[in-house]
């Protein structure tokens, strides 16, 4: 049990006797014996946003404890393949310990030249397709495109898959194409909307939202993080409203739509 150990027990060693202890029959916890991969697999998703939105936030405190909750989610996966005879928990931190090593030559490897952050981004996205392609050589033709995972949010999705399209030379150069092509898919949503067919509308939609990502990727912002922002600011401005509503011994949603309105100019202009 996690109680014995010894008091010196190296920190991370602990946390895996305790998941151990968790997940051993009849006398483990109910709960963690019921958890699956495809179970666990929204608490982790879950895990790594409380992370990024600790860091948004700036609250070090708060990583600091996310980050420990994300570690749990990697502890608590490896113990389900561990008890399946898949891998342990040492054989993910031996893969990771490789893979760093390999994709770092200029720091682990003898005779080779530094590197500034853009030269090494390139190196690394060679040393990743090389990985790639002896992947592939087991399985399906190599594509650009391998390994973006399908689990990510859509969004983030299709940065990575523009990016990894990109490397190959498939990728507008301008940011005024870009905008002219914001203008064509605009207009086909419109078409159709007067076409009335919803699966016709959420593909247009889609392809919209598709672009947007790809003017984000050339401006070098982060789609997700700038509508994460965008959310923040406008739950805070939505907030506002309504506290200046009820000042003014209203109920907001009583309001009609100028009503609404105006409330929102002017919380724009306080902000």
């Amino acid at each position: 049990m996690p109680e014995s150990l010894p008091p010196d027990v190296a920190p991370f060693d602990r946390l895996v006797a305790i998941m151990d202890a968790l997940r051993t029959p009849e006398t483990g916890c109910p709960w963690d014996l019921e958890q699956t991969f495809d179970t666990i697999a929204p608490y982790t998703l879950e895990e790594a946003y409380e992370v990024a939105d600790a860091i948004r936030r700036g609250d070090m405190q708060d990583l600091c404890e996310e980050l420990g909750d994300l570690l749990l989610q990697v502890v608590f996966h490896a113990q389900i393949a561990s008890e399946l005879g898949a891998f342990s928990v040492s054989d993910v931190v031996a893969a990771i310990n490789d893979k760093m090593v390999r994709r770092h030559p200029h720091v682990f490897g003898a005779g080779t030249e530094p590197r500034n952050a853009a030269d090494q981004t390139r190196a690394w996205e060679q040393i990743k397709a090389v990985e790639r392609a002896e992947k592939a050589a087991q399985g399906a033709p190599p594509s650009a495109l391998d390994g973006v995972a399908l689990a990510l949010p859509a969004l983030v999705r299709a940065e990575k898959l523009q990016k990894r399209a990109a490397r190959t030379g498939f990728d507008w150069t301008n940011p005024a194409d870009i905008f002219a092509k914001l203008d064509e898919e605009t207009l086909e949503v419109r078409d159709a909307m007067a076409e009335g067919a919803q699966d016709h509308i959420e593909e247009e939609i889609g392809d919209l939202l598709f672009v947007t990502a790809n003017l984000a990727r050339r401006l070098n912002v982060d789609p997700e993080i700038a509508l994460s922002k965008a959310n923040v600011k406008f739950e805070k401005r939505f907030r506002a409203m309504e506290v200046k509503a009820a000042e003014a011994g209203q109920a907001f949603a009583a309001l009609d739509l100028p009503g609404q309105e105006a409330l929102w100019q002017a919380v724009k202009r306080d902000a």
